[in-house]
């Protein structure tokens, strides 16, 4: 029975744990046990690569061969979620290991989120890459960091800041259209043009492969973030890519243009079936994100083969994974991703490294809030106590669990946007209200801060078509209640404990 575990901690340790806020650990036990440097512990921990797409739904991954052999040597996670469908608060999440109402980036922009908000939340001290550094491991972002951070700052000066963890750092601010940008290398900016060899996915494959063989060079463990803009619209393809699939039309699942609509909230019953133009445009863009994500498995491929070439490809964990899905068409909406139906908040985690299981599928809920402690935990360090994340370290190695999750928690803070924010929604894309909403393995339950609510039977309705709210049956409705106010009030342990 899903169930919400009462807090324990008082207020003044709730406090505390803001104050605390981040995914620092606290050290690696191991080291200080034995005396050894820090430069001798390190070079015994793993390497991570980890690849973070840009708005990839999980029907993408049928068009990345690179993925899908990915997946044939490692673990699949068919439940993974993440807290929160808009790019920046996403982002955060992944970096610290805590929900956005915990981190304070619940949006893309100031005063409610964006890279702003995060660095003055005192996010960026409190973050996988500050841990990983500080014991021993050469760090390295490149790509996408977080909205609102750019390479020219509002008052027209250039920003060449590096936040703190990241020993290399190669990122521009507004990488969507793969050319014409400014690339901040290691506090160097440099421009790129419109020439093919500008293409930004080509420009970061290179420089993560000279990363890693500079860092294996080095003697030293590496972490390597590959952050791509990829497929985010406009979803330009590589020039070779530029023709490809040029019949591809976006899935019609049982949702797309969803018939009767009467029975959802009020924000999306207004909506009008889509038009004959409309689709047209729809199956357009899926024919781009299908060629954009090309230039990324190609990335993904050569990485892995850089890794096997300096003999370190055993010795590394390699993740693919997205911020968040996207919805094509689904329940009469245009391109968009805020909503908490399955197209938006179910996206791809495939993890292969040693120790996982070849080809393995993993049923067990996960969440954008549990990749900061697992990779604290697979460089063996102990993440701290005030995260809201679980180590999924467990189940890729195959060791028993107690009392692990059965749900998801999704928050959603309704946007006003700037007219400049890239996740912009487009007309009838979607811009639901501020909702939160937990998934099971078999129910999706929503609460608008309307008064609007949804209830599917995932069981009898994957697609959630037939909202049963009206007639779900009131004890069930309690307790769901409980647990969705459990996960909005929770920090720290107290997320952990919530099933």
């Amino acid at each position: 029975m899903l169930r919400a575990r009462p807090r324990r901690l008082a207020g003044a340790l709730i406090a505390l744990s803001v104050l605390l806020a981040g995914c620092g650990g606290v050290g690696d036990k191991r080291t200080k046990a034995t005396g050894s440097s820090d430069a001798e512990a390190a070079r015994k921990k793993p390497n991570i690569v980890y690849v973070l797409t840009d708005d990839l739904d999980w029907g993408l991954v049928n068009y990345m061969p690179n993925v899908k052999r990915l997946r044939q040597r490692g673990m699949t996670f068919s439940n993974y979620f993440v807290a929160d469908t808009l790019c920046c608060p996403s982002r955060a999440t992944i970096l610290t290991g805590k929900f956005p109402h915990n981190t304070g980036v619940q949006s893309n922009d100031p005063p409610t989120g964006g890279f702003t908000v995060f660095q003055q939340r005192g996010n960026e001290q409190n973050t996988f890459a500050t841990s990983l550094q500080r014991t021993g491991y050469r760090t390295a972002l490149m790509g996408k960091y977080l909205n609102g951070y750019e390479t020219t700052s509002q008052q027209g000066s250039t920003r060449t800041y590096v936040p703190p963890g990241w020993t290399e750092w190669q990122v521009t601010g507004l990488g969507y259209g793969m050319y014409n940008y400014n690339l901040n290398s290691n506090g160097v900016l440099k421009y790129y043009g419109r020439q093919p060899k500008d293409y930004l996915n080509k420009v970061l494959t290179d420089k993560g492969v000279d990363f890693i063989n500079r860092s294996v060079g080095a003697r030293k463990p590496f972490m390597l973030q590959m952050s791509t803009f990829s497929p985010h619209a406009p979803a330009t393809p590589a020039p070779q890519d530029a023709k490809s699939y040029g019949k591809l039309k976006a899935p019609r699942t049982p949702g797309f243009n969803e018939p009767d609509i009467r029975d959802k909230p009020g924000w999306l019953r207004k909506y009008p079936r889509l038009s004959a133009k409309q689709i047209q445009a729809i199956d357009r863009a899926y024919r781009q994100r299908v060629r954009a994500v090309q230039s990324v498995d190609r990335m993904i491929g050569k990485l892995q083969a850089t890794l096997n070439a300096k003999g370190v490809g055993n010795d590394t964990y390699f993740v693919f994974n997205s911020d968040n899905g996207y919805h094509m068409g689904q329940h009469r909406l245009n391109e968009g991703k805020l909503t908490a139906y399955d197209t938006d908040i179910k996206v791809p985690l495939v993890v292969a490294g040693p120790g996982v299981r070849a080809g393995s599928t993993e049923s067990r809920f996960a969440q954008n809030t549990d990749l900061c402690p697992t990779f604290l935990e697979l460089a063996g360090i102990r993440p701290a106590q005030n995260i809201d994340g679980r180590s999924l370290v467990p189940l890729l190695r195959g060791r028993p669990v107690r009392d692990w999750r059965i749900s998801a928690f999704i928050e959603h803070l309704g946007p006003k946007f700037e007219r400049d924010d890239p996740d912009l929604p487009l007309k009838y894309g979607g811009n639901p209200p501020t909702y939160s909403a937990v998934r099971t393995a078999s129910e999706l339950y929503v609460e608008y801060q309307n008064g609007d609510r949804e209830y599917y039977d995932l069981t009898r309705d994957p697609y959630q078509l037939g909202n049963l709210y009206a007639r779900m049956p009131a004890a069930r409705r309690v307790e769901l209640q409980g647990v969705l106010g459990a996960y909005r009030a929770c920090a720290g342990g107290n997320c952990r404990k919530i099933r």
